[in-house]
């Protein structure tokens, strides 16, 4: 019987011929002492950091949020912007004389809006005192044009008189009759609307467009007038300079409720409303007050 010979292997590591048992057993001793040497290793190693697209996703779901939140602050700027804007499109505008007035019927003037008008005027220029001296008696005015009159059915009606009165007047640079117009047109038209009434009188233009102040300064020192058609601007500025004076003056009718193509009256328009304060200053309250001058609303 033959013996069996024990299997060698020659190991490439060690370089020589080893028993095949003794080779297994170096096999496996290398195989374990290789995978403590990882174990090791890795146990050495700093653990790994966490990977790097969750890390992305959390920042790209933080980016989307706020850009959503972005949006959503941008819409509602947008609907608040357009709310602003619809408000102040509904926003009412502010009414002018002219919208009043076109929506409502034109009431005739009377005493109290003239001596409402004077109050509110002077109640920051004069004192308490002298405010009660502006103050107009009723018989210091003529009855109101209702708005059914014409000027000369009108200056019939409260001058009854006036052909004895106007034979009476002789004295130059004065008028018996004022009528106090805004306008150089106005008082054109009115002075054409005088025909019935006035008879053998004589009225004069007294308005600043194309008549120098000095031209009319010498008319009314060459002539008599009885009536004086004019704005208050020019009126006033003929009284300062002495060319017209009140001595004979008894009435001053007031273009009371005439309105322009805006509707608005003598006193609606701011600079005209001034020159005709002034011209009421100048000696028309005062003659009103003494009772020898009367003021009526046309």
């Amino acid at each position: 019987m033959k013996t069996s010979q024990p299997l060698f292997r020659r190991l490439p590591h060690l370089g020589k011929l080893i028993p095949f048992t003794s080779c297994v057993r170096a096999s496996l001793e290398v195989g374990y002492n290789a995978a403590e040497e990882e174990e090791t290793q890795q146990e050495k190693e700093p653990t790994e950091k966490p990977k790097a697209k969750p890390e992305k996703r959390k920042s790209v779901t933080e980016k989307t949020v706020k850009a959503k939140k972005k949006k959503k602050n941008e819409q509602i700027k947008e609907t608040e912007g357009e709310k602003s804007t619809e408000h102040k499109k509904k926003r009412k505008k502010k009414k002018t004389i002219t919208d009043v007035l076109s929506s409502s019927e034109p009431k005739p003037g009377c005493p109290a809006d003239l001596q409402n008008l004077v109050t509110q005027y002077f109640s920051d220029k004069l004192s308490v005192i002298e405010q009660e001296e502006l103050k107009l008696q009723e018989s210091g005015f003529l009855s109101s044009n209702d708005l059914t009159h014409t000027l000369s059915s009108y200056l019939k009606q409260v001058c009854p008189k006036w052909s004895k009165i106007q034979k009476q007047h002789t004295e130059k640079s004065s008028v018996v009759l004022l009528i106090v117009c805004s306008s150089a047109l106005r008082a054109i038209e009115l002075i054409k609307q005088l025909t019935a009434f006035k008879g053998e009188a004589k009225a004069i233009k007294l308005f600043a467009k194309h008549i120098k102040i000095e031209e009319q300064v010498k008319l009314l020192q060459k002539g008599v007038f009885h009536i004086g058609v004019g704005t208050p601007g020019r009126l006033g500025a003929l009284i300062e300079k002495e060319g017209l004076n009140l001595q004979a003056l008894r009435y001053v009718v007031l273009d009371w409720n005439w309105r322009d193509q805006k509707l608005r009256r003598m006193v609606d328009i701011p600079e005209i409303k001034l020159d005709f304060m002034k011209l009421l200053e100048s000696g028309i309250l005062k003659g009103c007050k003494e009772d020898k001058v009367k003021i009526g609303l046309f």
